[in-house]
């Protein structure tokens, strides 16, 4: 069985195995539009430990782009909005990138170092000043996360969220994929990309104490943005790690505080969006067989 990861996407699901992806997406008529694209198989050097996670990043946020193209053309035809295009979707989350750096980098260690001005032992403990950096990184994303749930084109987006986890859920398990057999599963999935970004922030408290205590304010707000893609490399292994073990009962504990925040960015799906999840990871697993 291959492995099967997805995205929500406007009105649809994205499904993705190693060979290709598929995007279905439900236009205004009620037909679900599908998109197909294959994948070729990365170097050995980028299927290294650290590195691929780096890869699959970047190669994640390429196909979102696209995936999220497609499907605001579909789901916006014959209404008054209009598809922004690859590049003007590119462009749009080029700017959310640096609205994240500002929100989850910058400000909390602003706060942070404001607070050590005041606070001895924050300023002058390196483990102490990064807890604190984290806990307001933390505090800021879940704020953000509850906030933009409140959107209604972001509450269809959790549904679909949900209808994903819970085909592939059905698909996992070895069940013929039904509406009634998917509905009977959870929305929750612990190689959720929302426990990622909670692994990132924890792997990033981690690395972070690593950083010279005594640097300037713009030092450690620069080495932050290095380390990126050393953070993201180390959390995806992690992840991968919990994903395969994830029965075990130590590493269900680790996995529970990405469950638990995923109650904030999934919702239960309806019928007809779990049809499209179906779909979806139907074209996918076509794709994938017939590369074989």
């Amino acid at each position: 069985m291959k492995s099967i990861g997805g995205q929500a996407v406007i009105e649809g699901v994205m499904m993705k195995s190693s060979v290709g992806w598929v995007v279905a997406v439900r236009n205004p008529q009620g037909e679900i539009n599908l998109r197909t694209s294959t994948i070729k198989k990365p170097s050995k050097i980028l299927q290294l430990p650290i590195i691929r996670g780096v890869y699959a990043l970047l190669s994640a946020l390429v196909v979102g782009i696209k995936a999220i193209e497609f499907s605001s053309m579909i789901a916006y035809k014959d209404k008054d909005e209009k598809s922004l295009g690859f590049w003007g979707i590119a462009l749009s989350i080029v700017l959310a990138l640096i609205i994240a750096i500002l929100l989850f980098k910058f400000f909390p260690l602003l706060l942070t170092t404001v607070l050590g001005h005041y606070y001895q032992n924050l300023s002058s403990n390196s483990l102490f000043f990064n807890l604190m950096d984290g806990v307001l990184r933390v505090g800021i994303f879940l704020l953000y996360v509850f906030i933009i749930g409140f959107w209604n084109d972001m509450r269809r987006i959790y549904q679909y969220h949900g209808a994903e986890h819970k085909v592939i859920h059905a698909y996992e398990a070895g069940e013929e994929l039904t509406i009634e057999n998917v509905k009977k599963y959870k929305p929750y999935h612990p190689r959720c990309g929302t426990s990622f970004l909670l692994i990132v922030m924890i792997t990033s408290i981690i690395v972070f104490i690593f950083i010279p205590q005594h640097w300037t304010f713009t030092e450690k707000f620069f080495s932050r943005i290095i380390l990126i893609p050393v953070i993201a490399g180390l959390s995806y292994e992690i992840l991968r790690i919990t994903a395969k073990l994830g029965g075990r009962s130590i590493l269900r504990l680790l996995i529970l505080p990405g469950l638990l925040l995923q109650r904030l960015t999934v919702r239960e799906p309806d019928d007809s969006q779990i049809d499209v999840a179906i779909t979806a990871i139907r074209e996918v697993i076509k794709l994938s067989d017939s590369s074989q």
